[in-house]
């Protein structure tokens, strides 16, 4: 089960609102997915995604497969009851992943070759097990295996890591409707991933043939892996428009807030990104002003919560200084706090983008966010 509408359009940017509908319930657009690469959002319980109104978490193929392991999961009946999470899921394809460890990994013309980091044993990717992996997971929103490419990568190397996502999208998808004919329905979707690396030319190549295949839903990869943020942006800019209007579009693996709000203005519908976890566990903390770093000494006594515009648990209760105590202490809360304030933060980010678009004034929102913050 899969439906995608969009519901308002900003007049004057290609935001838009909109909900996608899927197994486990619906999901308003603009989104930003909470990243649970193991099976949680580390340090938090499903009822701190709730308090953060969370709607949908992400999951990682590559990981989850190595560990626990897919007879695992199949046997605790799928991801969602093994995590005790009831709403939508995605998960990627393990594509990301090989080309962080891209030194344990080969790619052939029918996959991926790698090594576990694990324990070093032997494993391959096809299309089709990418496919067949994350329908044992049963998320909602499965994603096709690519190759994902850094930043620099000249032409000829750009535009071969482009055919093979091209080559294993259509296997993959022909997979997926045969697996689910023979299960007799679409319990999930599979969308699509555009590369092209910074190549304007390569982007529109790639855009127009992961189109074709008919995927429910469209992603661009190869973003945030090293580039300027200018380039990224212009990358984004280029390709969001190339891709179907009446499908989801989703930027893979990006961003700050700043990125939340001038890609959700060029029409982007989803967003992931460690970084609100990662960085709540390094003591950078995301408010309506800016960032703060927690551990620093100007805020051993400062009695204020994070951010006095922010209702979450975290700075409903807890000053600015307890946290700071807690996490130079090396205290297990700390994460814990630090990462409920950083994932509401950005979730009611985009609730207020939501509503700037639905308004018709989010040209007007995203001044006053860069105003507020102190920025031009």
């Amino acid at each position: 089960m899969f439906e995608f509408e969009i519901l308002n359009k900003s007049s004057e940017t290609r935001a838009r609102t909109g909900k996608i509908v899927c197994s486990h319930g619906t999901i308003k657009t603009p989104i930003f997915m909470p990243v649970g690469t193991l099976g949680s959002v580390k340090s938090l319980t499903v009822e701190d995604l709730d308090h953060c109104s969370a709607q949908i978490i992400l999951g990682n193929t590559y990981h989850l497969y190595l560990r626990p392991g897919c007879d695992v999961v199949e046997h605790l009946h799928g991801l969602h009851k093994f995590i005790n999470w009831d709403k939508p899921m995605l998960t990627d394809s393990g594509g990301f992943q090989f080309f962080s460890l891209a030194k344990l990994a080969k790619f052939t013309d029918k996959g991926v070759s790698f090594q576990s980091h694990i324990d070093g044993s032997r494993h391959f990717f096809s299309p089709q097990k990418a496919v067949d992996i994350q329908m044992i997971l049963g998320s909602d929103i499965m994603m096709s295996l690519d190759w994902c490419i850094g930043y620099p990568a000249d032409e000829k190397q750009t535009l071969k890591a482009l055919e093979k996502t091209t080559m294993w999208a259509k296997q993959g998808y022909d997979h997926w409707m045969e697996q689910s004919k023979q299960q007799g329905q679409i319990k999930n979707s599979l969308f699509g991933i555009v590369q092209g690396g910074m190549y304007p030319r390569l982007r529109s190549i790639s855009a127009e043939q992961i189109c074709e295949i008919g995927f429910p839903g469209h992603a661009i990869g190869g973003l945030s892996v090293g580039e300027p943020k200018e380039l990224m942006y212009e990358m984004a800019d280029y390709t969001l428009p190339l891709l179907s209007e009446k499908k989801p579009k989703y930027i893979m693996g990006v961003g700050t807030p700043e990125d939340l709000v001038e890609l959700s203005g060029m029409g982007t519908d989803m967003f992931d990104c460690v970084m609100p976890s990662r960085n709540a566990r390094n003591g950078q903390l995301f408010t309506s002003k800016g960032n703060i770093n927690i551990p620093n000494a100007k805020y051993r006594f400062d009695e204020a919560p994070i951010d006095d515009t922010c209702s979450c648990y975290t700075c409903r209760n807890y000053s600015r200084a307890y946290l700071r105590h807690l996490y130079k202490s090396k205290e297990l809360l700390a994460y814990r706090l630090n990462t409920i304030h950083n994932i509401y933060y950005f979730l009611d980010l985009m609730k207020k983008i939501r509503k700037a678009i639905n308004n018709d004034s989010f040209l007007k929102f995203k001044r006053d966010f860069y105003l507020q913050r102190g920025e031009n």
